[in-house]
């Protein structure tokens, strides 16, 4: 079996292959819409959740191409996301991934309709492929999907961390929005990874779904320890911003030593979480080490 870095390397390289054939042609009508969706999609970002999703897969021995067009969906969700999160009225971002964000390499109007064709296309992946053999299960995945991305997942944690601004949580409160803001997609990408393959029993989805909570709050944290700790040439995003937004973190609330101890104790936790099984797990044991040990 290969070492982690190579298996990674590979699925990261395959994947990007996928994602251009996916994503709408650039001289395809409207092109400019086309080429600003390829712009924010392509060519940037660790792909962490398709990571997790692929792992997952091979957990449940799921077809790598089924699995392919479920990271893809999760995959244009995220990055929406971070268009939308980068406009002036949400973070007010010029950087991202290394490069000027959509609405300053493109323009305002631009990032709002190519964050609204990324949402669309994330669920007509799901919908026009066969994910499983079972549609009423594929049809599940629709759904988890949905969850993830709007007001009870992703949306709903953001407009929390909007409405936090200059305030001080405690931690449940920052791990409430964390755990729909980050971790809900994050759990997502594990979950439908699985769904792809074979199914698994009512305890080994449970101890899944806990490892995918682990992992999404630990995320947070070390996202948070980086943020106050890493520079802007390294992140390939504006450093301190939270700080300078005024956002509650886990770095302002705990101090970044007391950080790094959750973030610590949350990746044994998620490791824990995956004691039941096997060697299949093996690459999402090493996605948990890659999410804590990660520089940027």
């Amino acid at each position: 079996m290969p070492d982690f870095q190579v298996w990674a390397s590979a699925h990261q390289s395959r994947f990007e292959d996928s994602l251009r054939r996916l994503l709408p042609l650039p001289e395809v009508a409207p092109q400019r819409l086309h080429e600003a969706m390829r712009y924010c999609v392509l060519d940037g970002g660790k792909r962490v959740r398709p990571l997790l999703a692929f792992a997952a897969g091979e957990l449940a021995e799921a077809d790598s191409a089924r699995v392919t067009i479920a990271a893809a969906a999760v995959e244009l969700i995220h990055a929406y996301s971070l268009v939308h999160d980068d406009m002036p009225c949400m973070d007010n971002d010029v950087l991202r991934r290394g490069k000027p964000t959509c609405h300053v390499e493109y323009d305002e109007a631009t990032a709002l309709l190519v964050g609204d064709s990324l949402q669309s296309l994330a669920f007509q992946l799901l919908a026009e492929h066969m994910l499983n053999d079972d549609p009423v299960r594929q049809l599940q995945m629709v759904k988890m999907l949905a969850l993830a991305s709007g007001s009870r997942g992703m949306a709903g944690g953001q407009a929390i961390d909007l409405a936090s601004v200059g305030k001080q949580l405690s931690i449940p409160e920052l791990e409430f929005m964390h755990i729909h803001k980050t971790g809900a997609l994050i759990r997502a990408s594990i979950l439908l990874g699985a769904q792809c393959g074979a199914t698994l029993n009512e305890s080994q989805q449970e101890r899944l779904n806990h490892f995918g909570k682990c992992v999404g709050l630990v995320f947070q944290v070390v996202d948070d320890v980086l943020d106050s700790e890493a520079d802007t040439a390294t992140l390939g995003k504006t450093a301190g911003k939270d700080a300078a937004q005024d956002k509650p973190t886990y770095v302002t609330l705990l101090g970044v030593t007391a950080a790094k101890k959750l973030a610590a104790e949350l990746h044994c936790e998620a490791l824990d979480s995956l004691a039941e099984f096997d060697e299949k797990a093996r690459r999402l044991r090493e996605l948990a080490d890659f999410i804590v040990l990660r520089k940027y």
